[in-house]
């Protein structure tokens, strides 16, 4: 009973509740450096999801003062602080206004508006997203109560990921497009409340001293709290098995092209289907044509395969589509070709051009040595001359030469005369290094 005792013992280790409390109420403001930093935040998580840089994206969570609030309006509830979530409501408003303005700001001027695959994850939220934020911010408060804090939280900005949904939402209002902006909102209002409620069950399990206030309003609190948590708790749970029944959708698809088609010896080269139409569809294409009894022996088997209400299109030879969809190949392959013509023909230039430009010192060293024994070291290049009133410019081969003594001026006419000769070439500068 000790060790379970020790192993669940959260006040081992808790720092003074005076000081924590203080320490919450100093992170919910927006103003002054945190708000910069939340504004720099909202810029970088923005620019993350619209170049599609998890790494960028995760760099704003990290500096992200969302949190700030968040946790503060957690204590306020827990200790009967109204005061305190008044406060920490504001801000939290004050800040998710910015995060939109900002990020819609931003998706407006900026040229790329696809949705990139950053984006579009955050449009959906379901029941694992409440399991996230309430886990995640049972770890955050958690860390928040230490007096050692350790790493925990910089891994809950991570996991809760505030600041991405909040710009999403920008990005649904910067497009025009309000199924990605209520997504995305809701998935950030998940975030908030729950974790939120999270530090809401810390704060009552370690017993921080509340407000003196009647039972009426603890209820009010209690009934406020169920009703936001089933408000979020009701759409996830149905997000989530829309989420469950389209993957089984998707599942149910594989493997019926795989028995019906694919291990009858039939190769499919294009695929595609539609989960939210009526009926549900599934297109096919074929790289040799299908016969039309094997066509409808496996469309009466959809029912087998879990797949009721759905239309098998198969794109065949005869038709305009697959027409198109093969010579699309052949000049997507084509283009491909041409590209890689141009780049091994560039190359070939390029090791042409260094081929010309490039000389073996060592070799030429050698041999001027046994002309001129006191040159110990030379360095020959191409070098570009340019006339003054004259855009043309001309190449000339220029040595360098280290020696103790320079050479005489007749000795270096033999060495440039000797040169133009060795390098089959009109014209040789040379010059002793100073």
């Amino acid at each position: 009973m000790t060790f379970l005792h020790d192993l669940f013992n959260l006040n081992k280790g808790e720092d003074d509740k005076d000081k924590t409390l203080e320490s919450v109420k100093n992170n919910i403001s927006f103003t002054g450096a945190n708000f910069w930093i939340l504004a720099c935040a909202i810029m970088v998580a923005s620019i993350g999801l619209n170049i599609n840089s998890t790494a960028v994206i995760i760099g704003a969570m990290l500096i992200s003062p969302l949190m700030g609030p968040i946790v503060g309006s957690g204590f306020a509830l827990g200790i009967y602080d109204f005061p305190l979530l008044r406060t920490s409501i504001r801000n939290l408003l004050i800040a998710t206004f910015v995060g939109l303005l900002v990020s819609t700001l931003y998706f407006v001027v900026s040229p790329f508006k696809e949705a990139q695959s950053e984006i579009l994850m955050r449009t959906s939220p379901n029941i694992y997203d409440v399991m996230i934020a309430f886990f995640g911010g049972l770890v955050g408060v958690i860390a928040v109560t230490r007096l050692e804090k350790g790493n925990p939280i910089p891994g809950v900005a991570i996991a809760t990921a505030l600041m991405p949904p909040l710009c999403t939402a920008g990005y649904g209002i910067a497009i025009g497009n309000y199924r990605f902006f209520f997504g995305s909102l809701f998935l950030y209002s998940i975030n908030c409340v729950f974790i939120c409620i999270a530090t809401f069950a810390i704060v009552k399990y370690l017993k921080y001293p509340s407000k003196k206030i009647d039972e009426n309003k603890r209820k009010q609190v209690k009934y406020g709290i169920t009703a936001i948590v089933l408000l979020m708790l009701i759409p996830s749970i149905f997000f989530a098995y829309s989420l469950y029944e389209q993957q089984k959708f998707l599942q149910s698809v594989n493997d019926f092209i795989n028995e019906e088609f694919t291990l009858e010896g039939n190769t499919v080269i294009y695929k595609k289907t539609s989960y939210s139409s009526t009926p549900k569809t599934i297109e096919i294409a074929f790289l040799s044509k299908v016969n039309k009894s094997t066509i409808d022996s496996a469309e009466s088997k959809l029912p087998e395969y879990g797949l009721p209400n759905t239309k098998l299109l198969i794109l065949q030879d005869s038709t305009d589509n697959i027409q198109k969809l093969k010579s699309d190949i052949l000049n997507e392959v084509k283009a491909s070709e041409v590209k890689v013509n141009e780049k091994e023909a560039k190359i070939k230039q390029l090791e042409d051009e260094i081929a010309k430009n490039t000389f073996d010192n060592q070799q030429i060293l050698n041999e001027v040595n046994s002309i001129y024994p006191d040159i110990n070291s030379i360095s020959i290049s191409n070098h570009s001359f340019f006339k003054e009133n004259d855009s043309a410019n001309f190449v000339i081969p220029v040595l360098i030469y280290n020696s103790e003594k320079a050479l005489k001026t007749e000795d270096q006419e033999k060495l440039r005369n000797w040169l133009r000769q060795r390098l089959k070439t009109d014209s040789v500068q040379v010059y002793k290094e100073n």
